[in-house]
């Protein structure tokens, strides 16, 4: 179903677009309508996941595809544990259904609201030195092309193609499904608590060695951290799920609803951030539980922010901090939320800010009513020293030139997309930016 065009906006309200035309599909044969409509009338298409992207990969004033109506699991391989999946299928509806498969994704990130197809095209990652990114996990695709043409891809089929396509920014033709490679459902040991920020830099890297999933939060002009390790479990070992009314008062009422009025506050009285950030970390309660594993992964996300994240070699990660947190000394600037550091092994997936290196990921907030931009700004200068990758979907202002020294294969990738679109269906003004049009 098309509609003229209307205001498109993301999820943190920093990114909004005027597209022409608005188009919805339940269906891969619409899809082919949509892009060989779009292609009769001379107009670019972008497709419209859940807006967690942080970039404008969807602007357009052209043609905005929704396809939030191809949804669901499509197949499943029991022997080899690997399942289609529509590629509007939100991460919160794929987990539950793998759940009830007796399967799951090995990794995900802490947030669910992304489509599978979304996530995978900007590179969601999550967490643990031993495992990498969802795009990994990827074990075919099936994309519609600039021509309306319907094209499978995978190791053995159009291998070049699939390559290219497992992190393909949306520039290579439209994802309609995506085969993933899933484990059997596990579940995850969770321990968290408060720690000294000092303390666990001098212990980072064996800290990251030691547990399955590490995840850390620091609050800037504080030496305090939220520290998050996850380790998996068998059935019947380690304590039970949290208690309803404990996850409801530390992630819906502390972590979202109290949050957001915190936050509001500080907009109109950022001099107070530092005396929020001191409190915030010195009341936060240990917890410990064991749960499926998506149910300890993911988080709920309510209170809007912007967000830049970059990867850097994981032997950069402390003097990465290190400099952030002199920069915060030094300027005070207010930021009220943490800085989130993660870690992923290596993968072959030609554009993962992982290809064949282990990274340590970075990422500094704002909340969305406050002005980030003197923040990513030091903070793209301190990781520029340290070869860091950025996220895909996250605030950054790398182009061409400098992203093809990051990507040894960036070149493979632009040659792939010269072929499948040569006339630039599939772009807009931050795309071309991305890759050097």
């Amino acid at each position: 179903m098309a509609s003229d065009g209307a205001t498109w906006r993301n999820w943190g309200g920093n990114v909004e677009a005027h597209p022409a035309v608005v188009t919805d599909v339940a269906t891969a044969e619409g899809v082919v309508g949509a892009v060989r409509t779009a292609a009769e009338r001379g107009l670019g298409l972008r497709v419209a996941g859940t807006g967690h992207s942080f970039t404008p990969l969807v602007a357009t004033d052209g043609v905005l595809l929704r396809i939030d109506g191809l949804r669901g699991v499509l197949g499943v391989d029991r022997e080899r544990m690997r399942v289609r999946v529509a590629a509007g299928t939100p991460l919160h509806q794929l987990n539950p259904a793998l759940q009830a498969l007796g399967l799951a994704l090995p990794n995900l990130g802490d947030i669910d609201r992304q489509t599978i197809s979304g996530a995978v095209a900007t590179g969601t990652h999550g967490t643990g030195v031993r495992l990498q990114g969802i795009a990994a996990a990827v074990c075919g695709l099936t994309l519609v092309l600039a021509d309306g043409s319907v094209l499978r891809c995978s190791a053995e089929e159009s291998p070049d193609v699939f390559e290219a396509a497992r992190v393909g920014l949306g520039a290579l033709g439209v994802v309609v499904e995506v085969e993933l490679q899933c484990v059997p459902a596990f579940r995850l040991h969770a321990r968290e608590s408060g720690e000294s920020f000092s303390a666990v830099l001098a212990g980072l890297h064996e800290l990251a060695d030691a547990h399955d999933h590490v995840d850390m939060h620091w609050f800037p002009h504080t030496d305090r951290v939220l520290l998050k390790r996850n380790d998996r479990v068998g059935p019947g070992e380690g304590p039970g799920p949290l208690p309803a009314w404990r996850r409801t008062l530390d992630d819906d009422l502390l972590a979202n609803r109290l949050y957001e009025g915190v936050n509001r506050v500080l907009t109109r009285v950022p001099a107070a951030t530092k005396r929020v950030n001191r409190l915030s970390a010195n009341v936060l309660g240990a917890r410990e539980f064991a749960d499926d594993s998506w149910k300890v992964f993911c988080s709920s996300r309510e209170v809007r922010f912007v967000e830049s994240e970059y990867a850097v070699p994981r032997a950069s990660v402390v003097p990465v901090l290190e400099e952030l947190r002199a920069w915060f000394d030094r300027t005070g600037e207010p930021v009220p939320f943490p800085v989130e550091v993660r870690f992923i092994g290596a993968d072959d997936v030609w554009l993962s800010t992982a290809y064949e290196r282990d990274n340590a990921y970075v990422a500094v907030h704002q909340y969305h009513r406050m002005d980030p931009r003197r923040l990513f700004a030091a903070f793209e200068a301190i990781v520029a020293e340290h070869d860091g990758r950025p996220h895909w979907g996250k605030v950054h202002t790398l182009g061409a030139e400098r992203l093809r020294a990051l990507y040894p294969r960036f070149d493979d990738y632009r040659a792939v997309r010269d072929r499948l679109d040569p006339g630039r269906l599939f772009t807009n003004a931050h795309v071309g930016h991305l890759l050097g049009d």
